[in-house]
């Protein structure tokens, strides 16, 4: 599965477990416009570590921290 798909996929079933109401996601959807929050966005970084098998949040060098959820994407495929 692609990284996108499985970004998308984590998304979704956060928000569902959560009860929370997902916004459509796109490229220039701003992550505090989604409809997740913090406590979400923790869970969907752990799960997207299990998946994908690294965490591009635990790079130093990350100076600017994705504000949409294209650039959110963007910082995983970059990683690989």
């Amino acid at each position: 599965m692609a990284v996108r798909e499985t970004i998308v996929k984590v998304f979704e079933e956060v928000a569902s477990e959560q009860h929370r109401k997902l916004a459509k996601l796109s490229d220039d959807l701003k992550l505090l416009d989604s409809g997740l929050d913090s406590l979400s966005f923790a869970l969907v970084a752990m799960r997207l570590e299990d998946s994908l098998g690294y965490d591009p949040f635990d790079d130093a060098a990350i100076v600017k921290f994705p504000v949409t959820f294209g650039e959110f994407v963007l910082l995983y495929e970059n990683r690989r």
